[in-house]
């Protein structure tokens, strides 16, 4: 299940075709290699961001970069393909902040 709070293309946060996608991913998602698969699907993408496990279980996924880009790597969070099981995907659309190099393992 996926909760987009704007969806790609329809929001008026992009700056250049580049976005800000934040995502908090549910499901048994620790403890399964699902950080380290995040990030190295990022940098196949070719964006910037971090990703952190989170208390409550969920993951946290912050990525910067085109618009397209960032919306594939959250089509690869919603796939069957991830380590683990995610059992749900809420994502906001924001403006870059900048200033990311790289995608880091928090």
């Amino acid at each position: 299940m996926v909760s987009r709070l704007t969806p790609p293309g329809g929001g008026t946060a992009r700056h250049g075709g580049d976005a800000r996608l934040t995502a908090w991913v549910e499901g048994r998602v620790q403890g399964v290699g699902f950080r380290w698969w995040v990030r190295v699907r990022a940098l196949e993408l070719g964006l910037v961001g971090w990703v952190e496990n989170l208390a409550d279980g969920r993951v946290k996924v912050v990525a910067e970069g085109a618009e397209h880009r960032c919306g594939e790597l959250l089509g690869l969070l919603e796939g069957g393909g991830t380590p683990g099981r995610v059992s749900r995907v809420t994502a906001r659309w924001s403006q870059l902040t900048g200033g990311l190099t790289g995608f880091s393992e928090r």
